[in-house]
Formats: structure tokens, C-alpha cells, sequence
């Protein structure tokens, strides 16, 4: 088998349009398509970075919530990379928007921090 890349990440949230918002409005993901399925009460939204498909949004009635704290076995968290670290902290803290403090990867030398969705997944913002 030869893979190319990660085409996409699913992620299925508690609260669709708070998350979409977070996804959207936080991190600045664009919406692909959106589609509402009425035979699973389900919304399925396609999400890009650059205008890379990365995320598949879902809402299902009633999921159940995400085993977090501590750490299962499992997806462990999303991470993005920005080529502006300062700026993309200034727009979290501006908006409000927790966080945890920022860290400096010990291998790469590069600074990181985590955040969560509105489910808890933690999401990582790293430096390019």
C-alpha cells in the first residue's frame, strides 16, 4: 500500500452549530459543503484549510461523550500548524477563547499549545 496524505479527520460533535462555529469562526476553517441527512437526523459538513479538505463535521442524535482525562486509547488530539504562532494566540486571547499555556516541543525546538472544541477534543496549534 502507498499512501498519499491524510485526506480527513471525522469528528463527531455534541452540538453541531456550536461546534461548526468553533471550527469556523475560531479556527477559521472554510465550509466545503453541508448537507443535512433527515433519515439519520444527521448534519455531515466537509471543512478545508487552504482550501485542503482536512475535517468532516457530524451530528448524530444524542452521541455519546468522548472519554477524555486521562488519556484513552484512541484518536489523542487534532493539531494544526500556523505560520503566525503570535497571531494566532493574539486572536484565541482576544476572543476569549481558553487555552492552555504555551510549550516548547523538546525535539523540535517549536512552540505549541492546546485548546478544546466545544466536545472536549483537544486541539493542538503549533508553529510551522
Amino acid at each position: 500500500m502507498k499512501l498519499s496524505k491524510v485526506h480527513h479527520v471525522a469528528i463527531i460533535c455534541s452540538d453541531y452549530a456550536k461546534s461548526l462555529r468553533f471550527y469556523t469562526e475560531t479556527l477559521g476553517l472554510e465550509v466545503l459543503a453541508a448537507h443535512y441527512r433527515p433519515e439519520r437526523r444527521s448534519h455531515k459538513t466537509d471543512l478545508a484549510l487552504g482550501g485542503g479538505y482536512v475535517v468532516e463535521l457530524f451530528s448524530f442524535p444524542s452521541p455519546p461523550p468522548r472519554v477524555t482525562d486521562p488519556e484513552a486509547a484512541g484518536l489523542r488530539h487534532l493539531a494544526f500548524a500556523t505560520d503566525d504562532f503570535d497571531g494566532a494566540l493574539a486572536d484565541l486571547d482576544a476572543s476569549g477563547t481558553p487555552h492552555e499555556e504555551v510549550r516548547t516541543d523538546e525535539y523540535t525546538g517549536k512552540r505549541f499549545f492546546f485548546l478544546r472544541d466545544p466536545d472536549g477534543l483537544p486541539v493542538e496549534i503549533c508553529e510551522a
